[in-house]
């Protein structure tokens, strides 16, 4: 991976074969990102696998053949004291047709372009909702609601 940063925010470039969400983890652990964007992703991915949730649960489907990125955005948080993610990724396979839904799993093809922006002195919590089945992200962890 390269990177280039002005202030908060960074321009990424993902290799062929990296995997996109532990690339974005180790990425977001070694800056100190402790609260941020993924603020617009292009590229190319060899394999993926997107989730849609039901209500209760995700429903996977893979893309088993190459797909361009035609956008990828998402939050870094913190969640038992590691980097949390959540992406979102539309792509766009052989036939032109567009899929998207929650990344759960990506390796790039190509490449992939990334830019992320950090809220600087903030932390992002991700903790997880009874209610919901899933972790949500609090802007504000600690704070009385």
């Amino acid at each position: 991976m390269q990177t280039a940063r002005t202030g908060d925010r960074w321009m990424l470039r993902l290799e062929e074969q990296e995997e996109v969400i532990e690339t974005l983890s180790e990425f977001a652990h070694r800056e100190g990102i402790r609260a941020g964007a993924v603020v617009a992703g292009i590229g190319q991915v060899r394999r993926a696998t997107i989730g849609y949730w039901d209500g209760s649960r995700y429903l996977p489907q893979e893309l088993t053949v190459p797909h361009e990125v035609l956008g990828l955005t998402g939050s870094i948080a913190q969640a038992d004291g590691a980097p949390s993610l959540h992406l979102h990724l539309t792509a766009a396979g052989p036939d032109y047709r567009a899929v998207g839904g929650h990344l759960l799993r990506a390796s790039v093809g190509v490449l992939m372009e990334i830019v992320v922006e950090a809220f600087p002195g903030r932390a992002f919590g991700r903790p997880m909702s009874e209610s919901v089945g899933l972790r949500r992200l609090d802007l504000e962890p600690g704070a009385d609601v």
